[in-house]
């Protein structure tokens, strides 16, 4: 199954944000990690803050590329976790750095960079690729 969603610009980045959570509550109800793959500037971190408004973040989402790892409170009082693995050289570091914890877990896990763990992930995530058109679009598959 492959479903797109266009980002037209980046004001729609939130309206493309809900419509991509609400398909996946829909299809996908128990999965709440998601990789995203996308070459460096395809707005990876923008779509993750668009998500995280939508899903009522109360603290500044930032790209988490010097900590791995960003911890996120939402208005409900759930957590979300944001990965950037660029930094990450090997899968060992990557388990050292205690990715596996939130990988199962029963809230939602944005990774960006995800190559490096995939001979970890399970049937418990959401693969997604961002791809950016000769006019600016993005294009987010699942």
């Amino acid at each position: 199954m492959k479903k797109e969603f266009i980002i037209n610009s980046l004001e729609e980045a939130e309206q493309t944000a809900k419509d991509f959570l609400s398909y996946i509550r829909k299809e996908f109800q128990d999965k709440k990690c998601i990789v995203f793959d996308a070459p460096m500037g395809a707005g990876k971190t923008t779509f993750i803050k668009a998500l995280c408004k939508v899903l009522e973040v109360t603290d500044e989402v930032t790209s988490p590329t010097f900590s791995i790892v960003n911890e996120y409170l939402c208005k409900n009082g759930e957590k979300i976790y944001h990965f950037d693995l660029y930094r990450i050289k090997d899968l060992d570091e990557a388990m050292s750095a205690g990715t596996e914890e939130y990988i199962y877990g029963d809230t939602y896990c944005f990774i960006e960079w995800p190559e490096v763990i995939y001979p970890v992930l399970g049937d418990n995530v959401i693969e997604v690729t961002i791809r950016v058109t000769e006019d600016g679009k993005r294009i987010v598959s699942l």
